[in-house]
């Protein structure tokens, strides 16, 4: 018989756990078994699209835990917290994944690392943008050699801001007071665009470089008026090969979910042989080589269970005993994050870094 993957959600600080949560509900082969947060308020939503009952609804973990067993986590509090409750549940030796960022420094994804070894569970981190179709197919085409040994990414990512929407992409209008409420606008929580954005670009751009990291960093930064956290970055990493480019923005005119801003959200590969131009949610990507230098449309790949999104991806990773591979391994993410720490270091002593240990 199949076996049936009893999932928990567990902490709502980042919306997109009720993104992941639709997933485990969607899965044939899962169910949600419990959800958990300090304030039930957050879990009304989940709680009503999901069916749960009010006795599959916890607000401390270890009675979660216990009374459910489940047999994976997912775990979405604000970044500076990832640490923190990855060491409060790792106990339990369930497999846990983490919506991004890794952390907010190498040294709190070392402490994940380490807090998951010891319980001998899997830990996964996950990027949302590596299942976007057209990505997913410039990593392949990539990886083939269409466009031959690859030497510079540049990647542009963002949104209008983070508290525009909700869920399911709900759109919403903030406040100033919400975002002075928000962890997101908080220093102390790893608020600010360049660690909720700049994680995507590094550590996507690992996987398409096949794990190679950067010799050192530059990073500049912005923010308006009155805030405590950047809402713009532009990092420069330098490579043994060339330079890679990655920019953050809260802010851009419109979302790419909704209405592709300019610049577009996405990433420009170059290669030795070509280029690849391959934007979020786009259904093509665009390729140039050297027998078409004029460029040609690609559509993007269907993607096909069980690579179509993390839950069915971890679910078939632990149903098979097969490690955690790509933007969502631990070691991929964590050169990610090195690359962030030394970003985030670079602007605020205003020079160029080597890449952090």
């Amino acid at each position: 018989m199949t076996k049936r993957w009893k999932i928990a959600g567990i902490n709502f600080d980042h919306f997109h756990m009720g993104d992941l949560l639709r997933m485990a509900h969607n899965h044939p082969d899962a169910e949600i078994t419990a959800i958990c947060d300090p304030d039930p308020a957050r879990m009304a939503d989940a709680q009503r699209n999901f069916n749960l009952r009010d006795d599959q609804l916890f607000t401390d973990p270890a009675a979660c835990l216990d009374a459910t067993r489940p047999d994976l986590l997912i775990l979405c509090p604000a970044a500076a917290r990832h640490a923190e409750w990855v060491e409060r549940v790792a106990p339990w030796g369930i497999p846990v994944m983490v919506e991004k960022p890794f952390a907010a420094s190498v040294a709190e994804a070392d402490r994940m690392i380490a807090a998951m070894a010891a319980s001998n569970a899997p830990l996964a981190i996950n990027w949302p943008i590596c299942w976007v179709p057209a990505h997913a197919t410039a990593r392949r085409l990539a990886s083939e050699g269409l466009i031959g040994t690859l030497s510079e990414v540049h990647y542009y990512g963002g949104n209008r801001g983070p508290l525009y929407h909700g869920a399911d992409k709900t759109e919403k209008e903030p406040s100033t007071a919400d975002k002075a409420a928000s962890w997101f606008y908080k220093a102390s929580e790893g608020g600010g665009s360049l660690l909720d954005y700049l994680g995507y670009g590094a550590t996507i751009a690992t996987w398409f470089l096949n794990g190679i990291a950067p010799l050192e960093v530059t990073c500049v930064t912005a923010a308006s008026e009155g805030l405590e956290v950047d809402e713009h970055s532009i990092t420069i990493a330098r490579y043994p090969f060339g330079l890679c480019r990655f920019e953050t923005r809260w802010g851009t005119f419109t979302d790419p979910w909704t209405h592709q801003p300019q610049p577009k959200c996405g990433f420009i590969l170059k290669g030795s042989e070509g280029t690849i131009a391959s934007y979020d949610y786009e259904p093509s990507i665009r390729v140039q080589t050297r027998s078409r230098p004029e460029g040609f449309d690609v559509p993007a790949d269907s993607l096909a269970a069980p690579f179509r999104n993390p839950v069915e991806y971890l679910i078939h990773c632990l149903s098979n005993h097969l490690p955690i591979e790509g933007p969502l391994s631990t070691t991929t993410s964590r050169t990610g994050q090195r690359i962030v720490d030394t970003a985030f270091l670079s602007a605020l002593q205003k020079k160029t870094l080597p890449l952090v240990p």
